[in-house]
């Protein structure tokens, strides 16, 4: 089987820009009115020609989400274990170059923050670290996964990129899913802001995804972080990964992750910002092109525009969300988190407001079988 990077060979960033700066009216809605979307069509959607078609859009990815997903948003929230990070990427508060005390979370220390969100009622949880396989190796957070797994019904790790020995041995301690973001998909962009550490090499990330199926993992995520790149070559390749990989792993979840990127310490200047109107058609566009992936929005997005979204495609949000190491316990003074959130909401309240719109929190949809 051909590699997804093979794939995205077909599919150089001047064709991707071509093809959507090409797309007229017709293309649009010739893509509305099918069934099932091709890469051409999904790039209709993404392209100038749709602006005008918003609304048109918008209503399909709503029919779309109330018929796969009816009325309900899955909610989770991620547990930060280290902040020490030996990559040197320019747009994150991570960054090995930031002059900030960094923390390391025991075990027994993480078992306790997770203790502290398990209170709340959440059942499915995301471990995050930093890039240091020396502190954060998988064998430590292999360890993690299983203290804390009596407390959650699903774990996911979102880490640095890992062999495929090393996804089975998170599988095996009850890892169930996997979440790895590209940043961006233009190899020479990616190399410009990745300078220093593991992380630089692109084609080891962009396979990650497929070595942690390969090892057993039920759930991947995946995305671009936006403003990096321009808007139509990153969201284009993140919907053509979400395809090719339901196409090549058809016994996987797939789900796609749409953060922009927010205020971090660091002086990074956000080369391409998008804003909220393209922001919206890329999530109606995804959604009529993937019918059945999963979208998750994180609280880099402010209460209003989650709410609002939720019903055009967003199936999974976060709540009760510290980006800190330590943040989550009551009491602990935790250090600058990985970037400012712009969502504060509790638990509590992003279930009262889903309640408002008419849609149903769900804090479990799925039980690791017991061994």
């Amino acid at each position: 089987m051909a590699t997804f990077q093979e794939f995205l060979r077909g599919w150089p960033v001047e064709r991707r820009l071509r093809a959507a700066e090409n797309a007229d009216s017709e293309a649009v809605l010739r893509a509305l009115n099918k069934d099932g979307l091709r890469p051409q069509d999904f790039l209709a959607l993404l392209s100038p020609a749709a602006a005008p078609h918003l609304e048109a859009i918008a209503q399909k990815a709503r029919d779309l989400t109330l018929r796969y997903f009816g009325r309900s948003v899955q909610l989770f929230t991620p547990l930060y274990l280290s902040d020490i990070c030996t990559n040197q990427c320019r747009y994150c508060g991570f960054n090995a170059k930031n002059k900030r005390k960094r923390r390391h979370l025991t075990v027994e220390e993480a078992f306790k923050s997770a203790a502290s969100i398990a209170v709340t009622g959440l059942r499915h949880i995301l471990l995050l670290t930093g890039d240091a396989r020396k502190v954060s190796s998988p064998e430590y957070i292999a360890s993690v996964a299983r203290r804390i797994k009596p407390l959650f019904a699903s774990i996911g790790v979102e880490v640095y990129a890992l062999t495929g020995e090393e996804y089975a041995l998170l599988t095996q301690a009850g890892v169930d899913s996997v979440t790895m973001f590209q940043e961006t998909y233009t190899p020479r962009l990616y190399a410009q802001l990745h300078p220093v550490g593991p992380k630089r090499d692109y084609a080891f990330r962009l396979a990650a995804p497929e070595r942690a199926a390969s090892a057993g993992m039920r759930s991947l995520g995946i995305g671009a972080l936006f403003g990096l790149e321009r808007f139509v070559p990153d969201a284009f390749a993140v919907g053509i990964h979400a395809w090719w990989l339901q196409r090549n792993y058809p016994g996987v979840e797939i789900s796609v992750s749409v953060p922009r990127i927010r205020p971090h310490e660091g002086d990074f200047a956000v080369p391409n910002p998008v804003e909220d109107r393209l922001f919206v058609q890329y999530i109606v566009a995804l959604r009529c092109f993937l019918p059945r992936v999963g979208i998750t929005c994180s609280t880099r997005e402010n209460a209003f525009m989650r709410d609002h979204i939720a019903p055009l495609g967003v199936t999974r949000i976060s709540a009760g969300v510290s980006t800190a190491v330590g943040g989550v316990c009551p009491g602990e003074n935790a250090e600058a988190g990985q970037f400012e959130i712009a969502d504060t909401r509790t638990v509590e309240e992003v279930r009262a407001d889903l309640a408002k719109i008419g849609y149903q929190a769900v804090v479990k949809d799925w039980e690791h079988p017991v061994d």
